[in-house]
């Protein structure tokens, strides 16, 4: 029998997303609920202890509602939520992580997707500090704009409805200035910081696409510090990876700006290294789609890993 697949909230933006990556595949069958049982909590527990793997296309409270209904032990579950992205027992569902990682989502019965904004910070700061080319103390800073699909339904909403109470054309918002973002503890944990990085999100007026920034000081770094470094730890991490590209160092110099949207629908993300070698600053950057990489085709990545496991 074909695998059964049940998308909890399904209508949401990623679960959208993710139902459309789906859509066609003959390898699995999608379980999917009349539009009058969505929100039925009977109805939703018999189709998630029914169905092989359950996606959690949910807010972070309904997610965790929604494991608490899962009795099937055979049931297994990938949350694109940041309901249980540190949460023990579950393994973090960033493939590229680190060696193995693949291995263990895999064979995992929980599995958490990563957020947005922390698959780009974690691709570019977890090899080095592992590699401890960056020290695990460092003040990291995290600088990132996305389009504004990355804040959901309400704010797509209000920029693409004229009608909209809250219609705004507004070209840019930062926000997270009260330094707690919810991002901020997976980016700690994953990255291996000993400290919270300080994490400034904003978003600007297009609908989809983040370009991430971390600013690096050489003179903070070990002895011996520098860009070509920093670039061959990042390559040789990534080497022979689908979906992650270091860009080469002479590519970047040639670069002036960064598209955000040039990697959008699909599921790839560039790393990018800038030197400035006088002035002892590098700077790292990642350019990834927020509802690909950065959530519904990071998903179908995992989906994918989990039923190659369970074959």
């Amino acid at each position: 029998m074909k695998p059964l697949i049940f998308i909890d909230g399904e209508t949401g933006t990623t679960g959208l997303q993710i139902h459309a990556r789906l859509t066609g595949r003959t390898d699995i069958e999608l379980l999917q609920l009349p539009h009058s049982e969505r929100k039925d909590p009977v109805k939703r527990s018999e189709a998630l202890n029914s169905c092989d793997i359950a996606i959690l296309c949910l807010p972070d409270d309904a997610a965790k509602e929604a494991v608490s209904f899962i009795e099937n032990p055979s049931v297994r579950v990938l949350d694109p939520s940041s309901a249980h992205r540190t949460t023990p027992g579950w393994v973090y569902g960033l493939p590229e992580l680190t060696a193995g990682q693949a291995e263990r989502i895999a064979t995992a019965k929980r599995v958490s997707n990563p957020g947005c904004y922390p698959t780009g910070a974690i691709c570019l700061l977890r090899p080095l500090t592992q590699a401890s080319v960056l020290p695990k103390d460092y003040p990291v800073n995290v600088h990132a704009i996305s389009g504004y699909s990355g804040s959901g339904r309400s704010l797509i909403d209000a920029y693409e409805l004229p009608d909209h109470p809250q219609h705004t054309t507004a070209p840019y918002r930062g926000y997270g200035l009260n330094l707690k973002h919810k991002h901020i503890p997976e980016m700690k944990a994953e990255a291996l910081l000993t400290h919270p990085p300080i994490f400034t999100p904003g978003y600007a007026k297009y609908r989809q696409g983040i370009v991430l920034y971390v600013p690096l000081h050489l003179r903070l770094l070990p002895a011996g510090a520098s860009t070509e470094q920093i670039h061959a730890c990042l390559s040789k991490h990534y080497e022979g990876c689908e979906f992650i590209n270091v860009v080469p160092l002479d590519q970047s110099a040639t670069v002036a700006q960064l598209d955000p949207e040039y990697l959008n629908d699909t599921n790839k993300l560039d790393i990018y290294v800038f030197g400035n070698e006088q002035d002892d600053q590098v700077i790292l950057a990642a350019v990834y789609d927020n509802l690909g990489k950065g959530a519904s085709g990071a998903a179908v990545q995992n989906l994918n890993l989990m039923l190659k496991g369970q074959a």
